[in-house]
């Protein structure tokens, strides 16, 4: 994403126009060099990168503001999980055409979270497409040395706990595709646009980052569904889990779909787009974690254990019979 050269292109015109004026980090050299310095200050730096597409990610007419702010948010979402602040990231948007309504709200979207996240764009690239629009982020975090958490580590005993309410993007796409939530919904809609903006705009949980590297063993963010997410962590880290379904943390909403039978709670933890934190903590730190949690202004839910074994997770009713999973998260393939 560089801005330099005797005549300005259309490329370089867009990022002058829309992208430059976001730059903040004198590493990124005002967008005008073909590559950005970050500053490591002595501390591992951690990489992420997370692609949004059109049809997949968002719908076609989602907000463009919205569309910026998801695309930043899942790669914030991943630093947390990591116990990494944000340092900065770069930025690949595929465009079919330029659109200058389009792109002035979308750099606004963009603005706004790199502000409220401290995290600078540093550069990155424009292309165009002949297909669906797509916007790719690379996103850097910081970590002091060795500290950075994995999905590996979970050990039995350890508490497992999310952050949030569960399956309220799922229920969300099916809004914005007319589906049976919006239906049972019709006359809330309170409840459909907070349905909505969670799927639109996922909030990430970076202010427990520092919560997360003190306390966990292990941890991820949520998403592409809770159930699979949670397998994957104990896959990788060698062990099993037991989980009390009803201690899974439901939005008002997520129940009152429920209670309309519009929607089984396999779909509700099977759902991606949740982006909340999934964490193994350990047994002689829970009740700090769960304080500092409460201080962050945080919600977290523990609903349920480590323990060995290399099964897959058990999910249990409120009489202790196991819930049958016919799909545990969404899978692009």
């Amino acid at each position: 994403m560089s801005t330099s050269g005797a005549k300005a292109s259309g490329e370089d015109s867009l990022i002058a126009r829309y992208f430059k004026p976001l730059v903040t980090d004198p590493g990124a050299f005002g967008l005008t060099d073909d590559a950005a310095v970050l500053r490591a200050l002595g501390e591992d730096i951690v990489v992420t990168t997370d692609a949004i597409v059109e049809g997949v990610h968002f719908l076609s007419d989602d907000p463009p503001d919205t569309i910026a702010k998801k695309a930043l948010r899942v790669n914030l979402s991943d630093l947390a999980a990591k116990g990494a602040s944000p340092a900065g990231f770069v930025l690949t948007l595929a465009l079919r055409e330029i659109d200058e309504t389009w792109l002035a709200a979308f750099a606004r979207g963009l603005g706004e979270d790199t502000g409220a996240f401290n995290c600078a764009l540093l550069g990155g690239d424009t292309v165009s497409t002949p297909g669906p629009l797509m916007v790719s982020i690379t996103a850097f975090g910081r970590v002091p040395q060795g500290k950075i958490i994995h999905r590996c580590g979970a050990k039995p005993g350890d508490h497992v706990v999310v952050t949030g309410t569960i399956g309220d993007a799922s229920l969300g796409l099916d809004i914005l595709r007319n589906g049976r939530v919006a239906a049972a919904l019709a006359t809330d809609a309170a409840s459909r646009n907070m349905l909505i903006g969670r799927y639109r705009v996922p909030e990430p949980r970076n202010a427990l980052a520092l919560a997360i590297r003190a306390h966990a063993s292990a941890a991820m963010d949520v998403s592409d569904g809770l159930a699979g997410d949670l397998a994957k962590l104990c896959a990788a880290s060698g062990v099993s889990a037991v989980i009390d379904l009803p201690s899974i943390p439901l939005s008002p909403a997520a129940k009152a779909v429920l209670a309309a039978s519009a929607a089984g709670i396999e779909i509700l933890i099977s759902g991606g787009d949740d982006y909340e934190m999934l964490g193994a903590i350990r047994a002689d730190a829970f009740e700090e974690f769960m304080r500092e949690a409460r201080t962050a202004g945080v919600a977290a839910s523990p609903i349920g254990t480590i323990v060995a074994g290399a099964a897959a997770p058990k999910f249990l009713g409120a009489k202790g019979e196991e819930l049958t999973l016919t799909r545990t998260s969404y899978s692009h393939f």
